[in-house]
């Protein structure tokens, strides 16, 4: 049996990096992570199940999609005492867990992300939900540190010591236990915004590279509303939109040099036979494609992730194309850890394709998302070469990637056979009504509950635009999830909660 290495990042946009040959920028960033894709297999076209954190975590660590385990949002995640791979490996591996592991939850994050998961359809104002936001600041820092990132670098650290503990029992066989392999994850910030990098990793980009994604002329509504939603207050100028590409591409080569770091560590210690390496991703990053920042989004650049694998049985240099998703790394993981497949696994484990057995699986890719910024929910399916982005009271759109993967022209209205079809795949994959109504369901009663307690004061909100000022006063703590909140929308809170 095999140890597990698995570095799972935040925020990466699975197109970005060197081996998928698409961004001349990073072409040369990522040399570490391109060495591992020779060595084993990229999956290149991999997907989230919900382009958001927790949901996300919580749909791969279970095998089940959001609307199967009901991870709605980035407050709603897993409930404590539902199974994930990690508990599921408790007797086979010795487990080492750092980074942001636990966001697959309920009850993270802010009360800005509950409150505005709730209410978001009701938002008919299209008020800013983030006025103010971290995750807009763009930085360069004049240090020259590798270790810019620094609370990363720990994190690699912490890692170090624990496989280099790990070989040395391994060595001396001191327990029985040390006979175990191990399931080593690292959850680093990176590459998550906020924009900052410093001088030393900007300069691994050239900036006469660095790519301008065309304007998005889309007036469907769903664009609209998230646009107003997100409000990016640093403008749209050539020279800030390439600025944050620029340093976006830094972070990932920053990540990359981590990632080396630990490979080495593995071969220092005489694990590289025995070690299988993971390299994925929760979802992606926009980083201003489609006039846009963050994720919460179903075109490529929030939706994508990356996934590579390498190990003693995986095949060498081999690239596989078909669609693939995260809702697969819970089989694969158990088939790895020789842990028996659930039954409700909605996936199906990677191993048979990352070994050369077979080069298609089901051959497409499920994600839905009805969190912040978004007021319905929404669901991709990616099959062949086309995606489908559909919505509830939104018109559906159809994009080829082959022809347009930049993803601006809608082909709803002019190839209709090939929407229904995939609309019927949709609807024969969930039930989309009934998951609405569970939706629905859950969004009243959290937020009802919310409300009865946060009039009483019980809530401390200091995020946001109260991080300097915080408040337990119900009225401003919606308006610091919903920037203009009235006793209007008060009102039509009452009546929805009531219908």
């Amino acid at each position: 049996m095999q140890n597990i290495l698995m570095f799972h990042a935040e925020s990466w946009d699975g197109r970005m990096l060197g081996c998928q040959n698409m961004y001349p920028a990073i072409k040369n960033a990522t040399p570490n992570i391109d060495a591992l894709a020779k060595r084993g297999t990229l999956f290149s076209n991999a997907y989230c199940t919900n382009p958001i954190c927790c949901p996300s975590r919580a749909n791969m660590l279970s095998g089940t999609y959001t609307h199967e385990c009901e991870s709605w949002n980035n407050y709603k995640g897993l409930e404590h005492g539902m199974w994930t791979y990690v508990r599921g490996m408790r007797d086979t591996h010795i487990i080492k867990l750092l980074g942001k592991h636990d966001d697959h939850l309920t009850g993270g994050h802010t009360i800005m992300n509950r409150v505005a998961d709730m209410l978001e359809p009701l938002n008919t104002a299209q008020y800013p939900v983030m006025n103010y936001d971290a995750a807009q600041d763009i930085h360069i820092s004049e240090n020259t540190d590798i270790r810019y990132h620094e609370p990363d670098w720990r994190m690699l650290d912490d890692a170090r010591e624990f496989i280099n503990q790990y070989a040395l029992n391994k060595k001396r066989s001191v327990h029985s236990k040390e006979n175990k392999p191990f399931f080593l994850c690292l959850n680093p910030g990176l590459v998550h915004a906020s924009f900052h990098t410093n001088q030393y990793w900007l300069n691994k980009i050239p900036e006469e590279l660095v790519d301008l994604p065309p304007v998005d002329k889309s007036t469907h509504p769903f664009d609209i509303y998230q646009k107003k939603a997100k409000a990016w207050r640093n403008g749209f100028d050539d020279e800030t939109i390439k600025k944050v590409r620029r340093i976006y591409s830094a972070m990932c080569a920053e990540a990359d040099a981590i990632v080396g770091e630990l490979v080495s560590i593995i071969k220092e210690c005489g694990l590289d036979d025995t070690t299988t390496i993971i390299f994925s991703g929760d979802h992606g990053e926009l980083a201003m494609e489609h006039q846009q920042y963050y994720k919460m989004s179903h075109y490529e650049g929030s939706v994508r992730v990356p996934l590579i694998i390498t190990g003693a049985d995986i095949k060498p240099g081999q690239v596989i194309d078909t669609p693939v998703s995260l809702i697969d790394m819970a089989p694969t993981i158990c088939e790895l850890a020789h842990i028996p497949q659930r039954e409700n696994f909605s996936g199906e484990s990677l191993m048979p394709l990352a070994r050369g057995e077979k080069k298609n699986s089901r051959g497409w890719a499920l994600a839905m998302n009805c969190g912040v910024t978004t007021n319905t929910i929404s669901y991709m399916l990616r099959r062949g070469d086309y995606k489908l982005i559909a919505y509830d009271r939104y018109p559906s759109r159809l994009f080829n990637l082959k022809d347009d993967p930049q993803e601006l022209h809608d082909l709803s209205n002019s190839n209709p056979d090939k929407l229904r079809e995939l609309e019927h795949h949709l609807s024969s994959t969930v039930n989309r009504k009934e998951t609405s109504r569970n939706w629905e369901d859950y969004r009243k009663h959290t937020f009802a509950q919310f409300r009865r307690q946060a009039k009483r004061g019980l809530f401390y909100d200091d995020s946001y635009s109260l991080a300097k000022n915080p408040s337990s006063d119900y009225y401003e703590i919606l308006n610091n999830t919903f920037t203009g909140w009235s006793d209007e929308d008060e009102s039509r809170v009452d009546e929805w909660l009531n219908s």
